[in-house]
């Protein structure tokens, strides 16, 4: 079946869609308001080359989705949303700040009723474009011009969930000899392979850049680089995705040769019956936005006022603490952790 934007928003339960087309660019801007049940809709902006504007606008109602159940998950007073920029190619130079800026208005348009962030494809310094022209805008001073890059909050957040996963599947949180397979090497798999390391975890990398994969590897030491192509087979204790989504489906998940998989790529899953499959293979799996908050926590917590590193690291460090109670309920109830954190978001959506 074709999708086309019409059919999407249509079927889609969200708040609403914004979206422009930037004639000078050739971009489709789409910003997807999922819920505002706790807060304002925020979330982070992509920016990705698509195969149609369908497809992109598919992508951030996805992410918006994630983005409710991420800050449900966290206890912070935010709402569900997410911005995706489908250009036509990547954009550099005086065409980037352009379009940034010009998305900028688009956000200051709507007076507050979507925050946004960095995401996949865009920088602390984009931001600081975009917060020239709205103050709706996170990890952004304005008035000293600094940036805040939440790529190592959340891979801090991440390596907690795999402690934490870790002591549920082996009894012990301790990383010493076991093999953890990170596949992409960007804002958050890079700093988290590191984290991993000098916690003595073995390390597997893989990224879609072969040389950047191959570089860390060299860096670290007693690290093995895998070809993308052949990464899912790779036999590891823990698998980390940490770059695109939709990884784990019905033609990777039977090669997957690991007992545990906590990463920070939004949508893992490419369906929901995805969860299905990984419990049946009796893979432990720990939902994307329950761990992948590291980053969303350290920018609301700022933008709200806290400033204290100790105050947002133990915020950000409690994700490990939050995966081991869903695993626990999980395990007594026999089922997926997936529906077991589904749960918990509902509750908080109905307080």
């Amino acid at each position: 079946m074709t999708v086309s934007l019409k059919s999407l928003i249509e079927e889609w339960e969200g708040i609403g869609v914004v979206m422009r087309y930037d004639r000078q660019t050739g971009t489709w801007i789409f910003i997807a308001l999922h819920d505002d049940t706790l807060g304002p809709p925020t979330g982070g902006t992509r920016m990705k080359v698509y195969p149609s504007p369908a497809l992109a606008l598919r992508d951030a109602m996805r992410l918006g989705a994630g983005m409710t159940r991420k800050w449900a998950a966290v206890d912070l007073h935010y709402g569900g949303g997410k911005a995706v920029l489908a250009v036509p190619r990547i954009l550099q130079g005086e065409e980037r700040v352009g379009l940034l800026t010009r998305y900028g208005r688009l956000i200051e348009s709507l007076r507050g009723t979507f925050g946004t962030g960095v995401d996949m494809g865009t920088t602390p310094d984009d931001m600081l474009v975009i917060s020239q022209v709205t103050s709706y805008v996170h990890g952004v001073d304005r008035e000293t011009g600094q940036t805040i890059d939440p790529g190592p909050f959340t891979a801090r957040g991440v390596f907690a969930g795999i402690r934490a996963a870790v002591k549920f599947a082996y009894g012990s949180e301790d990383m010493r000899d076991r093999v953890v397979h990170v596949q992409g090497l960007g804002d958050v798999g890079g700093p988290l392979a590191r984290m991993l390391k000098e916690g003595g975890a073995h390390l597997v990398l893989s990224d879609l850049d072969t040389r950047r994969a191959e570089s860390l590897a060299e860096e670290l030491g007693d690290t093995e680089a895998f070809e993308p192509h052949t990464a899912y087979a790779a036999p590891c204790d823990v698998y980390a995705p940490c770059a695109v989504g939709a990884t784990l489906n019905a033609e990777s998940i039977p090669e997957l040769k690991c007992r545990v998989v906590v990463g920070s790529a939004n949508n893992q899953l490419q369906e929901p019956e995805d969860a299905g499959r990984l419990f049946e293979r009796g893979i432990l799996y720990a939902p994307d936005y329950i761990v992948n908050a590291g980053g969303a926590i350290a920018l609301g917590l700022r933008s709200r006022g806290v400033t204290s590193q100790s105050e947002i690291h133990e915020r950000v460090d409690a994700i490990g603490a939050s995966l081991a109670e869903i695993l626990i309920e999980a395990s007594a109830a026999n089922e997926s952790p997936v529906y077991t954190a589904e749960r918990v978001v509902e509750r908080r959506l109905k307080r």
